[in-house]
């Protein structure tokens, strides 16, 4: 899978992308990312890429030319998908993370700042797509956001291909994973009180442990 960000702040990603798993899926080619700055492909001084709104009002919009230049200037694979972040899109959900990673082979992500985009962007996106109904200052975290959940779906990214199976929201958005438990069996709190593992996990049982783990998901 091959992810091309478009930001004007493209340091943003640098650490995130190049730590734990997105790091080892890229180091063992399940997925490419690449970052382009939006502000390389501005024709204005300075490498401008916002302006002030036509009719008046508050902030600055984020201009069609330079946006539109950059994206002409990715490559493209056969089954690529250019989605725009924005709060006015769909909302995203791990089926939608789902029906990327077996759909396409390459996703584009376009990220805005300030009051958006003009209006015109639209005609070049695929699809809009939001994480949630609040408000950030732009769409570079959204975008790491689909990155981490779509490559954790493709094959060989998490290493066991079934370790992605029983997590939250795989099978059913209403629920949450069971409990998790680890060592030490018993643990004491500085006031005395003691928190144990349900015994059930000890007993070796496998087909009661997983009734229990289905009886404890978190309905939400």
């Amino acid at each position: 899978m091959r992810f091309d960000l478009l930001t004007i702040f493209p340091d943003i990603f640098s650490s995130y992308i190049n730590e734990s798993i997105l790091k080892l899926a890229q180091q063992n080619q399940h997925i490419k990312i690449n970052v382009h700055n939006i502000r390389d492909y501005s024709k204005e001084r300075h490498h401008k890429t916002d302006d002030v709104p036509y009719g008046g009002g508050p902030g600055m919009v984020m201009t069609v030319q330079p946006i539109y230049d950059c994206l002409k200037a990715v490559p493209r694979l056969p089954r690529s998908r250019v989605i725009m972040l924005d709060p006015g899109g769909t909302e995203y959900t791990q089926i939608t993370a789902k029906k990327y990673s077996e759909q396409y082979e390459q996703i584009i992500l376009l990220c805005g700042r300030y009051e958006g985009f003009d209006e015109r962007v639209y005609n070049f996106v695929d699809e809009r797509v939001s994480i949630g109904k609040y408000v950030l200052s732009g769409g570079e975290l959204a975008a790491l956001i689909i990155v981490e959940t779509v490559s954790r779906l493709l094959p060989g990214v998490l290493g066991d291909d079934t370790s992605s199976q029983d997590e939250t929201f795989s099978g059913n958005l209403n629920y949450v994973e069971y409990p998790q438990y680890t060592r030490p069996e018993h643990f004491i709190t500085t006031d005395q009180k003691t928190l144990s593992v349900p015994p059930i996990l000890l007993s070796g049982n496998h087909a009661q442990i997983k009734q229990w783990r289905k009886d404890n998901q978190k309905k939400i």
